[in-house]
C-alpha cells in the first residue's frame, strides 16, 4: 500500500513539475524562442539632414560583432598577423572561418570549398594580410580569445538602400544581416538554383520565409549565416513581433479574468450579500439560478408532512414531565408573515441543530465555543447543541479529557447523568466499524443541549484513545441519523438513544422538524447575530442547500506565523468566496463555521439534502485505498462534502454570507502551520480535481464555473514555479534597462488589486498592513507550504495540528485489526425501540417521507404515486465507490429536479 501511494505521489510531482515547465517557458522561454535575445547594438548608420549616412566606428567588425581594435591586434599577433588601425571601421570576416559547426562540408567538393572566403583582407591603403599557410583563422578561437557582446545594428532603411556597393546586395536571414556582394560577384550558384533565385529576389527583404518553403533552403540557413553575416537587425523582425503579439495577448486575458473576478466579488459585496438575507431575498437577474430552481414559486417554500411520530415519553417519568411532553403543541416553522419583528431580516425560524466537534480540545476553548453558540440571538426554542467527542481524548497539557470536560460544563438531567453505551456503525475497518458512545442530555445556559461521547468498545477500553474514528465519523453520525430519521429507517442503539433524548428536550419537536445543521469547530466563536443571518438566508433561498459565514482570527498578533494568515483568511472569504457565490458555486465550506439544510421544502414535499442517502454512502466509505481517496476522505473531509454537495446537487447552490461572523484560533507556531496547510493544500487539489469533472456546474466554457475550478487547480499547482519568476521578474526589472513590462503589469495588479478590495468594501487601514504582511510573506505561502505538501501526498496523518496525551506518530483511527461481528450491532424500527424503552405498543405502519416526484419508503417500495410535473428524485446512480454496498443505493436524485 505505502508503495503504491509512494508511486502515485511521483506521478503527481511529475505533473507538477511539468507544469511549471510549461509556464516558465509561456513566461520566459516562449519570447527567447521566438526572439532571441540581441546583444547591444551600435547603429550602421543614422539621419544627418534627412540623409541616412554610415557612421564611423573605431572596433573592427568579425561578423557583425564588434571588436576592440587593441583585442584585435593582440589575437593577430598570436597567429604572427601584424594588424594596424588602418582596418578600423572595417568588417574582416573574411580571413576566418565562421563555419564553427561544420554545416557547409555538405557544399565542398573533393578539391575546394566553395563556400569559403578568399581568406585573405585587403588594406584601404594599399597590401594585404594573408594568414600563414593561408589558411583562414578559427572564429571560435577569437570568441574564446574575446567574448564580444555588440554588434552591428541596421535598420530597415539600411537593408534597402542599395546605394553603396556595401547595401546592394542584403538580406535579412532570421536576425542576421547577410552581405550577398561576394556571392553575387562570383556567381556560383553554390547552394543550388532554388536558393540562388530565391536570394536574388529576395535583396532588400526578409528571405527566411522564402527560403523555408524548400528544403534546400532550409539546409543553406545556417551555411549562409556562417559565412555572410554582416550585422543583426536593429528594428523588430516577425518572431519578435508574434511573440509581443502572444505576450499582449496573455497579458491582457489574465488581467481581465484577475479584473472581472474582482469586479464580480465587489458586485457580491455591495449589492448581492445584502439582499440574501432581506426579505424578498435577490430579484431580477441577479437572482436567475435561484429563479430557475423554483424559489419564486411560494408553492415550493410550503413544508411537506412531517413522519407520524408519536409523543415521546421518559423511562419512568414523573406526572409532570409527562404532562408537559404531551401537552407542548409541536411547533412549526415561524415566519415573518405571521410574527412580523421590527428588523430588516427575515424572520423565519427554522429549526437548528449547532453540531460542535471535538477532539482533544481544552476547557477555554470548548467554553468559548458553547457560549457563543448558546448566546446567539436566536429562539431557544429552534436550537439544540449537539456535541460530539471523538474518543476519550486528552489534550496535551491538559488534566481532563475532553469529554469529562464538556460534561462537566452542561446542566445534566439527574435522570439522564449516567447513560448506558449504545452502539452503532462507524467509518472504519475491521473490528473498529463496531463502536460504542454514551448520550447525555441536559442544558448549556439554558439551551438544549446533547453529549454523544464515543466511548468505544470494551476490546480497546484500554487503548490509547478509545472509541476515537475521526472527525468524518462524527459528522456521520447526525448525517446518518437524520437520514434514518426521515425515510423512518431502521435506527441503531445511539440512533433512538439521540432520538427520544432530543425530542423530550425539545419539548416534543422530533427530529425530523430540523431543516438546517450549523457545523463548527470547538475552537470557534460565533458572533451574537451570526446564527440569525445565516437561517434567515436558508429561509430566504429553498435553493441554498449550504452556506458559510466569514471566520476571522481571534489571536492575530500572538506570533508572527498568526500574523501573515490574518490577510490570507481575509481575502480567502471576500475574494474567492465573494467570486463564486455570484455563480452560487462556493467549492469549500470550512469545517469551522458552515450551515447545511437537512432537508429543503419543494411544492408540499420534501427533498433530502444533507440527509441524502447518496451523499451520505458516499462520506461513509470504510475502505479507501488510492492516494486520491485518501487525500479526499482522511485529510479533507470537510471540503469533500462540499464536493459532494455540489456534484450531487449541481443546481443547488452554495453561498458565503459576509454578514455572519465567527472568530477561530489558528497555529501560532510555524510546524502546526506546516502540518494543517499540508492537509488542506492536499486535498484542495484532489477536490478541484473531482470538481473540475462535473459538467453539470453553472456557466459556459470560459464563462462557466467549471472552467473557474480548472484556472483554481492549476494555478494550485503551479504556484511555487510562480512564486519563483515573481521574484526573478522584481529582480530583474530592477537591474534591466528593458524591462518586461507585461509581466511587470501582471505581478503588480496580482499584489495590489487585494488592496482596492480592501479599501471599498472594509475602509479599513489596517487590513492593508495585514496586507503588507501577507505579501513578504508570500514565498512561505506559494513555495514553502506548497513545495511540502506535494511532496508529503502520501502523508495521511494529521501532523501537529492535534496532539494528544499518549498518541503515537503514525497511529491511524482507521487502521483495520480484527474482523467485524455485525451481531453486536443492533438495528430495530423507531416503534420497535419505543415499545421496548415505553412499555407501550405502537403502530406498525411504515412512515414515510413525501417527496415531489411521489411517495417512497426507506426500504425502496413505491407508495400511491400521484402525477406530479416533477421527475422522481430517486434514481440509480454510478457513486464515488462503483460497487454498490448497501440496498439504499437505489435511492438517488437526478439533477433535472434539484
Amino acid at each position: 500500500m505505502m508503495q503504491q501511494a509512494w508511486r502515485e505521489k511521483l506521478t503527481l510531482v511529475y505533473i507538477i513539475l511539468l507544469l511549471c515547465g510549461i509556464l516558465a517557458y509561456i513566461t520566459y522561454g516562449l519570447n527567447k524562442t521566438l526572439c532571441p535575445v540581441s546583444y547591444q547594438s551600435y547603429p550602421y548608420a543614422t539621419d544627418v539632414d534627412g540623409v541616412r549616412t554610415p557612421v564611423y566606428h573605431e572596433e573592427i567588425r568579425v561578423f557583425g560583432q564588434l571588436y576592440p581594435l587593441k583585442t584585435i591586434e593582440d589575437f593577430f599577433q598570436t597567429k604572427g598577423l601584424n594588424l594596424t588601425a588602418d582596418y578600423a571601421n572595417m568588417e574582416i570576416g573574411a580571413i576566418f572561418d565562421g563555419d564553427t559547426d561544420n554545416r557547409c562540408a555538405s557544399y565542398a567538393t573533393s578539391t575546394a570549398n566553395m563556400t569559403k572566403g578568399s581568406c585573405i583582407i585587403s588594406n584601404p591603403y594599399g597590401g594585404d594580410l594573408v594568414p600563414i599557410n593561408e589558411t583562414c583563422l578559427s572564429i571560435k578561437e577569437l570568441r574564446d580569445f574575446y567574448k564580444s557582446k555588440v554588434h552591428l545594428g541596421f535598420s530597415w532603411e539600411d537593408i534597402r538602400a542599395k546605394n553603396t556597393p556595401e547595401t546592394a546586395h542584403l538580406v535579412l536571414l532570421g536576425d542576421s544581416i547577410l552581405n550577398l556582394t561576394e556571392y553575387v560577384n562570383n556567381n556560383d550558384h553554390i547552394y543550388g538554383t532554388i536558393v540562388d533565385k530565391t536570394l536574388r529576389s529576395s535583396f532588400g527583404n526578409d528571405a527566411s520565409y522564402s527560403l523555408s518553403y524548400s528544403q534546400e533552403g532550409e539546409n543553406a540557413q545556417r551555411c549562409l549565416m556562417a559565412r555572410y553575416t554582416i550585422g543583426a537587425m536593429e528594428d523588430e523582425t516577425a518572431g519578435c513581433i508574434a511573440s509581443q503579439i502572444v505576450m499582449n495577448l496573455m497579458f491582457a486575458v489574465i488581467i481581465a479574468l484577475i479584473v472581472i473576478r474582482y469586479s464580480m466579488a465587489l458586485l457580491f459585496q455591495w449589492i448581492i450579500s445584502r439582499q440574501l438575507v432581506k426579505p424578498g431575498g435577490r430579484s431580477n437577474w441577479l437572482a436567475w439560478r435561484s429563479i430557475k430552481g423554483g424559489n419564486d414559486n411560494p408553492a415550493n417554500h410550503i413544508p411537506g408532512p412531517y413522519n407520524n411520530y408519536g409523543p415521546v415519553l421518559r423511562a419512568q417519568p414523573s406526572q409532570s414531565t409527562i404532562s408537559s411532553a404531551v401537552q407542548s403543541p409541536i411547533s412549526q416553522r415561524s415566519s415573518a408573515n405571521v410574527t412580523p419583528a421590527p428588523s430588516d431580516i427575515i424572520q423565519t425560524e427554522l429549526y437548528t441543530v449547532l453540531l460542535v466537534t471535538c477532539y482533544s480540545e481544552g476547557e477555554e476553548g470548548l467554553k468559548i465555543t458553547l457560549d457563543s453558540l448558546a448566546e446567539t440571538e436566536y429562539s431557544k426554542k429552534h436550537k439544540i447543541i449537539l456535541v460530539i467527542a471523538d474518543g476519550i481524548i486528552t489534550g496535551a497539557g491538559e488534566s481532563m479529557s475532553t469529554p469529562d470536560i464538556v460534561i462537566g460544563m452542561m446542566d445534566l438531567d439527574p435522570a439522564m447523568a449516567n447513560p448506558e453505551p449504545k452502539s452503532y456503525l462507524a467509518v472504519a475497518d475491521g473490528e473498529k466499524q463496531l463502536n460504542m458512545a454514551k448520550v447525555y442530555a441536559g442544558h448549556y445556559k439554558g439551551v438544549p443541549c446533547v453529549t454523544v461521547i464515543k466511548c468505544g468498545t470494551e476490546e480497546e477500553a484500554a487503548g490509547p484513545k478509545p472509541g476515537n474514528r475521526g472527525k468524518r465519523d462524527s459528522q456521520l453520525i447526525l448525517m446518518s441519523y437524520f437520514q434514518r430519521v426521515l425515510f423512518n429507517d431502521r435506527l441503531s442503539e445511539l440512533d433512538y438513544e439521540m432520538f427520544w433524548k432530543m425530542t423530550w428536550l425539545m419539548k416534543g419537536v422530533t427530529p425530523d422538524k430540523f431543516e438546517v445543521v450549523l457545523m463548527v469547530d470547538a475552537d470557534t466563536k460565533v458572533l451574537p447575530d451570526a446564527l440569525t443571518y445565516m437561517v434567515a438566508a436558508m429561509a430566504n433561498d429553498i435553493t441554498i442547500m449550504g452556506l458559510c459565514g466569514e471566520t476571522r482570527i481571534a489571536n492575530k498578533r500572538t506570533s508572527w506565523v498568526t500574523a501573515i494568515q490574518v490577510f490570507e483568511y481575509y481575502i480567502s472569504h471576500h475574494y474567492a468566496k465573494a467570486f463564486e457565490s455570484l455563480f452560487g458555486i462556493v467549492t469549500c465550506l470550512p469545517g469551522c463555521f458552515s450551515m447545511y439544510r437537512i432537508k429543503s421544502p419543494k411544492n408540499g414535499s420534501w427533498v433530502p439534502i444533507l440527509a441524502n442517502p447518496d451523499i451520505v454512502m458516499e462520506y461513509n466509505q470504510n475502505i479507501v485505498t488510492t492516494l486520491h481517496e485518501k487525500n479526499l476522505l482522511l485529510l479533507g473531509e470537510d471540503r469533500f462534502l462540499s464536493t459532494l454537495m455540489l456534484r450531487t446537487f449541481p443546481k443547488r447552490q452554495m453561498m458565503f454570507v459576509p454578514q455572519a461572523r465567527c472568530k477561530t484560533v489558528v497555529p501560532d507556531e510555524f510546524s502546526v502551520l506546516l502540518s494543517q496547510r499540508r492537509r488542506w493544500i492536499n486535498s484542495t487539489v484532489h477536490n478541484l480535481m473531482e470538481l473540475v469533472l462535473v459538467s453539470d456546474l453553472c456557466g459556459i466554457a470560459c464563462l462557466s464555473m467549471q472552467f473557474s475550478v480548472f484556472i483554481d487547480l492549476i494555478g494550485t499547482l503551479v504556484l511555487p514555479a510562480a512564486i519563483c519568476m515573481s521574484i526573478y521578474l522584481i529582480i530583474d526589472s530592477a537591474i534591466s534597462v528593458n524591462p518586461q513590462w507585461q509581466s511587470l503589469g501582471l505581478l503588480l495588479a496580482v499584489l495590489f488589486l487585494p488592496a482596492v478590495l480592501i479599501a471599498v468594501s472594509t475602509l479599513k487601514f489596517i487590513y492593508v498592513c495585514w496586507m503588507i504582511v501577507y505579501i513578504c510573506a508570500l514565498p512561505i505561502w506559494n513555495f514553502v507550504l506548497p513545495v511540502y505538501s506535494f511532496w508529503h501526498f502520501d502523508d495521511f496523518s494529521w501532523g501537529a495540528t492535534r496532539v494528544v496525551v499518549g498518541e503515537k506518530k503514525g497511529a491511524s483511527h482507521g487502521d483495520a485489526e480484527g474482523t467485524f461481528d455485525s451481531s453486536r450491532l443492533t438495528m430495530r424500527k423507531w416503534e420497535d425501540w419505543e415499545a421496548e424503552r415505553t412499555g407501550q405498543n405502537f403502530s406498525k405502519g411504515i412512515k414515510v417521507l413525501q417527496t415531489p416526484g411521489g411517495t417512497y419508503s426507506y426500504e425502496g417500495a413505491r407508495q400511491s404515486p400521484s402525477p406530479s410535473p416533477f421527475t422522481t428524485i430517486f434514481n440509480d446512480r454510478k457513486m464515488f465507490t462503483s460497487p454498490a454496498q448497501t440496498n439504499n443505493s437505489a435511492i438517488s436524485q437526478t439533477s433535472t429536479l434539484l
